[in-house]
Order: structure tokens, then C-alpha cells, then sequence
């Protein structure tokens, strides 16, 4: 069955959780193959929820946040890396959470371009999200089991 869009702001909260349970790994796939830990953890919750995007709505995705991440939050990012070692605690909290405003942002542009895309509701999705989203990067969702199992283990009721 297909809907307009049932996804709300809401869903970053629970994407939050999934970001504290996978940190580590999310951060690895954020360094290494240059992944948006929002749209991994979107995948995530989708496939959770059994919510399904087509293959070519990730690519969309994908595209409408990469400017902003190239012009703006990934300098910044960068900087605040490059900073750690020459400033105070506070300071670099203050960066970090700088870097959340930045994040809280992307996720706004990911919810905008969500609103003009079709949801599937109710599939059973096998991980169809997570799968979409890490083929855009040449990876393999079997490569990555602690993702899947916490999918799995997890259902909403």
C-alpha cells in the first residue's frame, strides 16, 4: 500500500537511539566511505517501522543533502577534529554542539525532501532501506550484522 508521507519530525528521536546503540560503527561509515549518519539511521528506522523508499529515492536523498554537507558541515567538522588538541574542554564543547545545530539542520532538509516522496507502509522491508542506502556507497548491508540484528531484535510491535 502506498500513502502520502507518514514520517514527522518525531522520528529523530528514535533515530538518537539508534545512533547511541551503533555510534561507534555509524561514525566509522561516516569516516571511511563518507555515509550521512542521518539517512543510515533514516534507513534504519524505516526498515524498523516497515516503511519503504524505491532505490532511487535514496540517490535523491542522498543528493539533496551533499551540498550542504560539502559547503558547510563537513569543513566544520573538519575544523573542530583539527581544533580538539589546542582548545579548552569547554571550547570544544561549544564546537560540538555547534556541530548538532548543523546535524539537527540536515536532518530538516532530509524531512523536507521526504515530504514529496511516496512511502510504502506496512512491508516486510528485509532491511530494503539499509540495503538502498549503503549500494550507494558500493557497501553491502550483510557486511554490516550489528545493524541487522538490531533491526530484528527491535520490531515495532
Amino acid at each position: 500500500m502506498t500513502l502520502p508521507n507518514p514520517i514527522t519530525p518525531s522520528l529523530w528521536h528514535d533515530c538518537d537511539s539508534l545512533y547511541m546503540e551503533h555510534q561507534t560503527l555509524c561514525l566509522q561509515l561516516q569516516d571511511d566511505h563518507q555515509l550521512n549518519v542521518n539517512l543510515l539511521l533514516l534507513a534504519l528506522w524505516l526498515d524498523k517501522h516497515h516503511y519503504s523508499l524505491p532505490e532511487p529515492q535514496w540517490q535523491t536523498l542522498q543528493q539533496a543533502t551533499l551540498a550542504w554537507e560539502q559547503k558547510l558541515l563537513l569543513p566544520y567538522r573538519q575544523l573542530r577534529r583539527q581544533s580538539k588538541t589546542m582548545l579548552e574542554t569547554d571550547e570544544y564543547q561549544q564546537m560540538l554542539k555547534l556541530e548538532l545545530v548543523l546535524e539537527r539542520k540536515s536532518q530538516a532538509m532530509i524531512l523536507k525532501a521526504l515530504q514529496s516522496m511516496l512511502v510504502k507502509i506496512g512491508v516486510n522491508t528485509n532491511n530494503a532501506n539499509l540495503s538502498h542506502y549503503l549500494a550507494l556507497f558500493d557497501l553491502d548491508s550483510r557486511d554490516f550484522p550489528s545493524l541487522q540484528t538490531s533491526l530484528h531484535n527491535n520490531k515495532k510491535p
